[in-house]
């Protein structure tokens, strides 16, 4: 029994041994095929405390993007889910809305066809499409349909909804966007944010000093104590004469109508 004991625990050393040394001999192999793929020590290292375990991690070039995003695929070394990944174009300032639009549906295995294959794929696909409604437009053209929002391409950034001014004619410095810059994201139509429903600024009219107003409430607005004060004298001094001439009418109204028919008017204490 101590005999088969020491054997099986040689056998067991050899084993453990064995596992140790492959796993260390694993581990030089994939540093020296990072430093290879990555073009030396600096650059693995950079890669090393920025994309995690992606310095090591070798597959088939797909493509790239127009921010030097680029994408690789490997399915025989990697599970499903982790055999596509992308290399940010900077590496210092990406997240997971930096990936294009065009290529997040084959990021997440939605579809099997790279950007740059799309239009292939389309042509050998619209033939078999079948059209269900009358239409104008062919359906080469028509593929895909759905509304599409024009789209300012701002530094890649691609989640339109940080392409905004944060104020009035002061941009955005978190992202750069300068003053002026159109904002990127959808807005309805009839909503303050919608260029289309904002009115053209016109003034009406202009104060002393230049001082333009649109509005008679934005005059008022304007206008000093002062020249407030001297309005409502000058409306109180027109009120005064409108009831001094209506007064004058009416006494030549009751001259008249005494004129015409003699005697008194009924009402007339004079």
């Amino acid at each position: 029994d101590d005999i088969t004991t020491s054997a099986t625990s040689q056998r067991s050393f050899v084993v453990h041994k064995g596992d140790r040394a492959n796993m260390v001999w694993s581990v030089i192999q994939n540093f020296k095929t990072g430093l290879k793929y990555r073009g030396g020590w600096w650059n693995l290292v950079v890669h090393m405390y920025t994309n995690g375990d992606y310095p090591f991690k070798v597959g088939t070039y797909m493509g790239c993007d127009g921010a030097g995003n680029r994408y690789y695929e490997n399915r025989i070394d990697y599970p499903f889910g982790q055999h596509r990944w992308v290399e940010p174009g900077d590496i210092n300032n990406f997240d997971s809305s930096s990936i294009a639009p065009e290529w997040h549906g084959w990021m997440v295995s939605q579809n099997d066809v790279p950007p740059q294959s799309f239009e292939d794929f389309v042509e050998a696909k619209a033939p078999h499409i079948i059209n269900t409604s009358p239409s104008d437009a062919p359906a080469e053209y028509n593929f895909p349909v759905g509304h599409q929002e024009k789209m300012f391409n701002f530094h890649h950034m691609h989640n339109q909804s940080q392409v905004r001014s944060r104020g009035y004619n002061i941009g955005n410095p978190i992202v750069g966007l300068p003053p002026g810059a159109p904002d990127a994201y959808y807005t309805q139509p009839g909503s303050p944010y919608n260029p289309a429903s904002r009115k053209k600024l016109e003034f009406i009219g202009e104060l002393s000093g230049g001082r333009k107003y649109k509005s008679q409430k934005w005059a008022d607005r304007l206008r000093t104590p002062e020249e407030k004060a001297a309005i409502a004298a000058a409306e109180e001094e027109n009120v005064k004469k409108e009831m001094e001439k209506f007064a004058k009418l009416k006494s030549q109204r009751l001259v008249a109508a005494r004129a015409d028919r003699g005697g008194t008017i009924a009402g007339d204490e004079e």
